[in-house]
């Protein structure tokens, strides 16, 4: 039986509130209808007894008191899938927006998800190529990882996502089964054009599912996109058998839109005046990411969020940090120093980074590579400060060695531009190549065996305008 219920109670901002409603579901779509025979869409986000809040997606305006006809649809919010999504362009509500039409679904899916069974879960292999070196060697994005980018307002991280998207792929044999789903939230109209004239001049459109959620939609809509975006990147990854990279830009402006919401409905804030269920609410985006077995496909996130006044304690990086497996910091002294991408180094890592490399998967060095130009370039911040008190005169010779490391090491290894896609072997082997510029005796990572493959004992052949191997070069040495 079909029930619509006459009139509204309260209004508030995007809220309604009717009374006396029987058998509500919490999540549930409902129809609105007004006076004049237009509809609405909302779903309920509150239930106290028979009382409910329903927010409403177009918002409330015109909306009558009297009037207003409401009725529910007894199901979640769903989104039309089918393998024809790929190379499409959606709202944040998964509406397409490209002018090709409705999509003809295979299934309809909750929005929501489904808890992934813990027991089912195949633990991350292999890793996804972003062709840029500081993530590739030493804070390696993994298959089913979720790894997110912490930058700060103002900064390239839009650049930073069109290049892993524009270069991101796995390994030759299975490049076919690998795209892309990019959800955007808050952007302005000129970032939302920038990402598609990127992917569309650069022919990775046909492989990527976009989700624009500009500044001047809804809240509510903002908080629908990520779930909508991880929705078609399930049914990709776990019904179609592919491998998908899902980046999500920005999770600041979607934890806003939560406070934003989360205040309208009168929960009492929490640290900033976040809900106090933010870590939970991230939690429920973040673990979508994986593996399942079943299947052979995976779902690999890279959120990214900037951190406001690029404070890395603040609620939003704080608390997604403590979920994901590792970070990428953005550095504003790098960026401001023209390098790009500014990945500072020191504090990124990928915690699944060594399970997914060295031999079989990368390269049998790479291991011990990543270790080595950690410390080392760990020792060029000793030796910086070290200068700033007695000057860089009176540093040892082997400080002044690390400083020289140092900058080769920025200009060549972390600035390599926006176009530049290096596979890993060539930046495994320009890794090597700064190496060499050190002593041999204070690569103290790495064993006699590589070192004796690797190590450049010529200061000839340290040409950093060439990336070409190193392998084997000790015997022309010899």
């Amino acid at each position: 039986m079909i029930i619509d219920y006459v009139g509204v109670k309260e209004i508030n901002g995007s809220l309604i509130v009717l009374d006396n409603v029987e058998d509500a579901s919490f999540e549930e779509m409902v129809d609105i209808r007004l006076d004049n025979g237009t509809f609405r869409h909302g779903r309920i986000v509150q239930i106290e007894g028979k009382r409910i809040v329903i927010q409403v997606f177009e918002g409330t305006k015109s909306i009558s008191l009297d009037n207003t006809r409401t009725r529910l649809k007894a199901k979640p919010m769903e989104l039309p899938l089918s393998p024809e999504i790929m190379g499409r362009v959606f709202s944040g509500a998964g509406v397409p927006i490209d002018g090709l039409g409705d999509v003809y679904p295979v299934k309809r899916a909750n929005i929501n998800g489904t808890p992934m069974n813990p027991v089912s879960r195949i633990y991350p292999r292999n890793y996804i190529n972003t062709g840029i070196s500081t993530i590739d060697t030493l804070m390696t994005l993994i298959r089913g990882q979720k790894l997110p980018i912490f930058s700060g307002s103002g900064m390239k991280h839009n650049e930073l996502a069109v290049q892993i998207v524009r270069q991101a792929k796995i390994s030759d044999d299975e490049d076919n089964n690998f795209c892309v789903v990019f959800a955007a939230m808050g952007v302005k109209n000129d970032v939302a054009d920038y990402f598609r004239r990127s992917f569309d001049q650069s022919g990775v459109l046909s492989r990527v599912v976009m989700f624009l959620n500009l500044a001047n939609d809804p809240i509510i809509e903002r908080t629908l996109t990520p779930r909508c975006a991880l929705t078609a990147a399930e049914y990709l990854a776990f019904e179609c058998n592919m491998h998908v990279l899902v980046i999500m830009t920005d999770m600041t402006s979607y934890a806003e839109a939560l406070r934003e919401f989360s205040s309208s409905k009168g929960e009492i804030p929490g640290r900033k005046g976040f809900p106090g269920y933010l870590y939970s609410d991230l939690a429920s985006l973040y673990e979508r990411a994986g593996m399942v077995k079943g299947s052979t496909g995976s779902v690999t996130q890279i959120p990214i969020l900037t951190m406001p006044n690029d404070d890395i304690t603040h609620p939003v990086p704080d608390l997604t940090g403590y979920i994901t497996e590792g970070q990428i910091v953005l550095d504003r002294a790098l960026e401001g120093a023209g390098f790009y991408p500014p990945v500072s180094v020191l504090p990124s890592l990928s915690r699944l980074m060594k399970d997914g490399i060295g031999e079989g998967y990368t390269r049998a060095d790479h291991q011990a590579l990543a270790n080595q130009l950690f410390a080392s370039y760990a020792r060029v911040q000793d030796a910086r400060s070290l200068a700033s008190v007695i000057g860089e005169e009176e540093l040892s010779p082997v400080d002044k060695k690390y400083m020289q490391f140092g900058k080769l090491f920025e200009q060549h290894f972390v600035d390599q531009g926006f176009t530049e896609n290096r596979t890993v072997e060539q930046s495994l082997d320009l890794g090597w190549k700064l190496l060499s510029t050190l002593p041999r005796s204070e690569l103290d990572r790495v064993d006699d065996t590589l070192l004796d493959r690797y190590y450049i004992s010529d200061p000839e052949r340290l040409n950093f305008d060439s990336l070409e191997g190193t392998e084997d070069q000790n015997e022309d040495d010899e």
